[in-house]
């Protein structure tokens, strides 16, 4: 049964459209509730492309990198479920119960993306105990903010959109993420081509990074506040009646680790692929500047001019990923029938294998775009149908909790490929083209273990 869209709670119609319950939204509101994403990944683009040139910069030796790694991803294991808990049980009759988190996260996020890029400029010293104290606590806290934003506009998209909508919900989502990794990526660069200062006093970070931290706070805000002030949610009878559940009977107050026990199968299948993708993006968070820097400007020099033009250009790069992604997700993603989501699935990983192995051998920096293509392939996909296949096996009780503990499948990678580069950076002579080799078999086990996923939409795969 077909039901007119709606903008917001007032417009909910009595009937109960659609499969799941959940009628369909008009554009312009999937617009608000993705848009959003654009500021926040600003924030985690900058931390991606950027964190490991900032560290090694103020003097962290490359074999310690990991260390720094393991923050943010801890941060997201603890922070995430807890707002996701904490969301399932709020309700404000002005900003509904997802976005009141992102109203607090947002100004946080600003603020820490002001100071990070200044932890080599207060007189700390190069290679300094207080720099590097200081860097890693600023990262926390960005990392910390970052999630409470992210978190709310995953949760909305599980709230309000039904499965017809679902994946073009998600793709729009990481597309405007994208889009935002783009200009993220692309400020430093575009900044240094127009004359701005790339390189800076020994242990400083160029005046170029700053900006491109500056710009993305005041982006994170302004998007931030479209998405709080344009997205409705449901009231909790509304939300109850598309969700089919039971206001009548009294819920029980359930913690995480009992959800966590009671997880649908799906939950814990995607988690497997879940390990392996991210346990490969980690490496390419922390190794992708000094791996283009040694291979195609032949240093691992952090002060020298040519470490900080391959920052650069990981930069753009970062910013042709993004692009890809945008194309792919325009293309394929928002097309894709739930009954072919494996397979896009395992498409994706596999590209992406292709792209980190050949990075290893790449040595000119235009042919680098190739495998950051795929790369970008791959980050759309790992971004969008992991929670398509999750959603589709909740009812709507506990959505946020279950998302939030999902992000665990996300946090817990990347703190085992931190911990485990300790040992394997040692490994491959401490040469960072080689864990691009490491990363793509472990990009291709996860294409792999897509096949132990059950859709419940698997009986009527035609691929």
């Amino acid at each position: 049964m077909n039901a007119k869209p709606i903008t917001n709670a007032s417009d909910v119609p009595d009937v109960k459209p659609k499969e799941h319950g959940l009628p369909t939204l008009k554009l312009s509101t999937i617009f608000a509730m993705t848009f959003g994403f654009f500021g926040v990944n600003m924030a985690f683009s900058l931390q991606s492309s950027q964190l490991g040139r900032i560290f090694q910069t103020i003097g962290t030796d490359p074999n310690k990198l990991g260390f720094f790694f393991i923050l943010p991803p801890l941060a997201g294991m603890v922070i995430q479920p807890l707002i996701g808990k904490y969301s399932d049980k709020t309700w404000s009759k002005r900003f509904g119960r997802r976005m009141p988190y992102l109203l607090i996260g947002a100004p946080i996020a600003a603020i820490v993306l002001i100071l990070l890029p200044n932890a080599g400029s207060f007189g700390f010293g190069y290679g300094s105990a207080a720099a590097l104290t200081f860097a890693a606590i600023a990262t926390l806290f960005m990392d910390v903010s970052s999630n409470v934003c992210m978190q709310p506009f995953k949760m909305v998209i599980g709230d309000m959109v039904n499965e017809d909508q679902k994946d073009l919900a998600w793709s729009w989502q990481q597309s405007f993420s994208n889009l935002g990794g783009v200009l993220a990526t692309l400020v430093p660069f575009v900044l240094a081509f127009m004359g701005v200062a790339n390189v800076a006093p020994k242990g400083e970070v160029p005046t170029t990074v700053k900006i491109a931290f500056y710009l993305a706070a005041a982006v994170l805000l302004l998007t931030s506040l479209y998405t709080i002030s344009q997205v409705r949610e449901y009231d909790p009878k509304t939300y109850a009646d598309y969700h089919h559940i039971d206001t009548a009977e009294k819920q029980p107050k359930t913690s995480l680790w009992e959800l966590l026990k009671k997880a649908p199968k799906v939950f814990w299948e995607v988690s497997v692929v879940q390990f392996f993708t991210w346990f490969a993006i980690l490496y390419l968070w922390t190794y992708s500047t000094g791996a283009i820097s040694i291979n195609v400007w032949h240093t691992s020099n952090a002060s020298s001019a040519g470490y900080q033009a391959a920052g650069n250009w990981y930069g753009v790069l970062t910013c042709v990923q993004s692009i890809a992604s945008v194309i792919w997700g325009m293309l394929v993603q928002a097309r894709t029938k739930p009954e072919h989501r494996k397979f896009w699935y395992q498409f994706g990983l596999v590209a992406g294998a292709i792209g980190y192995i050949s990075i290893f051998f790449i040595h000119d920096k235009y042919l680098l775009i190739l495998p950051f293509c795929l790369i970008g392939i791959t980050y759309i996909t790992m971004n969008t149908q992991p929670f398509s296949l999750l959603t589709e096996a909740l009812n709507g009780e506990n959505e946020g909790s279950y998302l939030g503990l999902f992000n665990c499948s996300i946090c817990l990678p990347q703190i085992v490929a931190s911990v485990a580069s300790f040992w394997l950076f040692p490994l491959v002579h401490e040469f960072m083209p080689a864990m691009f080799i490491i990363g793509g078999i472990s990009l291709l086990l996860a294409a792999a273990s897509v096949k132990i996923v059950h859709s419940k939409f698997d009986k009527s795969a035609t691929h």
